[in-house]
C-alpha cells in the first residue's frame, strides 16, 4: 500500500506561483512512477505531469509545459509539482497519483494509487 497526501493548493492571482507538494508513505520503494493530475468542475480528469522514480524521466502535459516543473526529493518519498505563470483555466482539484508497473510513461489507468487531492483557484 502507498498513502499519498498533498498540499500546498490555495487562491491565487493569475500570474502568480503555487508549490504543491505530494508526500508519499507506505511501500514507497515499489512505485515506478508518481504524477500529478487535475480535475476542474465538469470536467474529465486530466494529465498535468510525470516523473519516474529511477532516472528521473519527466513529461508533461502541452498546457503547463514551460511553466510547470515536477521534481522529488532524494529521499523519493516528495514529489513537487511547481506552477509559475497560473492562469484561470489553471483551476482545479491537483491530485497526485504513484504507478508501480513498470510502463513509462503510465496511461492514466495504470497510476494505482491517488491522493485526495488539494484545490487551486486562480483568479483572474
Amino acid at each position: 500500500q502507498v498513502q499519498l497526501v498533498e498540499s500546498g493548493g490555495g487562491l491565487v492571482q493569475a500570474g502568480g506561483s503555487l508549490r504543491l507538494s505530494c508526500a508519499a508513505s507506505g511501500r514507497t520503494f515499489s512505485s515506478y512512477a508518481m504524477g500529478w493530475f487535475r480535475q476542474a468542475p465538469g470536467k474529465e480528469r486530466e494529465f498535468v505531469a510525470a516523473i519516474r522514480i529511477g532516472g528521473g524521466a519527466i513529461v508533461y502535459a502541452d498546457s503547463v509545459k514551460g511553466r510547470f516543473t515536477i521534481s522529488r526529493d532524494n529521499a523519493k518519498t516528495t514529489v513537487y509539482l511547481q506552477m509559475n505563470t497560473l492562469k484561470p483555466e489553471d483551476t482545479a482539484v491537483y491530485y497526485c497519483a504513484a504507478a508501480l508497473k513498470e510502463s513509462w510513461p503510465p496511461w492514466t489507468h495504470e497510476y494505482d494509487y491517488w491522493g485526495q487531492g488539494t484545490q487551486v483557484t486562480v483568479s483572474s
